[in-house]
């Protein structure tokens, strides 16, 4: 806290003055004491620049692809200042005692800045021009360099010329077993709702970059509200894949393009319960894999045509595409759909880029 206070007064972030008259302190939406938020008016309402996962592995593709450095930095406080055309007058917050310049970019180079509140990673294709950027926003906040990137947002990369490849519980080698029928039934034995969502919710967290759990998560988060022991099962059997595939990770490499390229897929009627369809996609930017997504439609598709355009709908929105119709042994996107087979399971990982690091090179 200290040091953080020592930052924002270094940056002359404000000037403690006696609150005028007809003035109120204290104001909500400058996060300065955000639990005076009051629900149903002000309390969803965040003031963060934060960056998408999806955008951070586009920027780990394009650093594969054009030998970009990775670099990152924590900035010490997490409140990057603007010029504001109002007077904003606040209370300081509890146990803290009251007591521009040019331009950095040359032409024809490229420097990429991607931000998370207080985390930071820097790239780009000019080595000086980094340092200059650097030096620039350190002269503005207090920062810390990291060093190269290697953790980011729960992300751990590992960078390489070469390519590598419940404890006790018994490993498996799909994470949803085939032909399920996972649904809402009035016979249903309950399970501990509060465990189930525990492990549930750090599953979600873990799809941000295992896209072969996509499909296996989006359906088990389907039933937080009311799990079952059925429903633990299949959670369980998430588990025991993750122990047989724990150094799997996404592989960035150079393929030399920055093209992009989308598989997307439905199952018509896949839900047990409601008898909707389960729409996924993937996108490839540069050759590398960096969105998808498994999600059950809204509404009740009367026919596998339906359900295909609206799975369309789902993974690509532009009008700038083409839709080829591609053969199912060369749909990826079936992996986000349904349980497939362990054949399937295991093609489709190698086509997605994903690898084993603890493999031997």
């Amino acid at each position: 806290m200290h040091v953080e206070m020592e930052a924002l007064n270094k940056n002359a972030t404000w000037e403690l003055v006696p609150l005028p008259k007809g003035k109120k302190g204290s104001w909500a939406r400058l996060v300065a004491k955000g639990y005076t938020q009051t629900y149903g008016v002000d309390y969803t309402e965040t003031f963060a620049l934060v960056a998408k996962l999806n955008t951070v592995r586009v920027l780990l593709s394009l650093a594969a692809n054009h030998d970009w450095p990775l670099l990152q930095f924590d900035v010490k406080n997490a409140f990057l200042h603007g010029d504001l055309k109002e007077e904003i007058y606040m209370d300081p917050p509890p146990g803290i005692p009251v007591t521009s310049k040019e331009g950095m970019r040359r032409k024809g180079k490229l420097i990429a800045l991607i931000i998370y509140v207080d985390d930071m990673i820097v790239t780009g294709d000019d080595q000086t021009e980094i340092q200059s950027l650097q030096k620039y926003l350190a002269s503005e906040f207090e920062m810390k360099s990291l060093g190269d990137l290697k953790y980011f947002l729960g992300i751990e990369v590992a960078r390489s010329k070469h390519e590598t490849g419940m404890l006790d519980c018994k490993p498996i080698d799909t994470p949803s077993e085939q032909n399920h029928k996972l649904g809402l039934y009035p016979d249903q034995v309950p399970t501990n709702n509060e465990r189930y969502q525990r492990l549930v919710g750090k599953l979600i967290y873990l799809a941000h970059t295992r896209p072969d759990i996509a499909y296996a998560v989006s359906a088990v988060s389907q039933f937080m509200h009311a799990s079952s022991e059925d429903h633990m099962a299949a959670v369980t059997r998430i588990l025991r894949y993750l122990k047989v595939t724990h150094g799997k990770g996404l592989m960035f490499s150079k393929y030399g393009h920055t093209d992009v390229e989308g598989y997307t897929d439905a199952d018509w009627a896949g839900s047990a319960t409601y008898r909707r369809s389960t729409s996924g996609y993937f996108t490839f930017v540069g050759g590398n894999l960096v969105t998808w997504r498994s999600k059950k439609q809204k509404v009740v598709s009367r026919s596998s045509a339906e359900a295909e355009y609206r799975g369309m709908a789902h993974g690509l929105d532009a009008e700038i595409v083409s839709f080829p119709f591609i053969s199912s042994e060369y749909q990826l996107a079936d992996v986000l759909t349904n349980a497939v087979s362990t054949s399937i399971v295991h093609n489709s990982l190698d086509k997605l880029g994903m690898r084993d690091v603890f493999a031997p090179t």
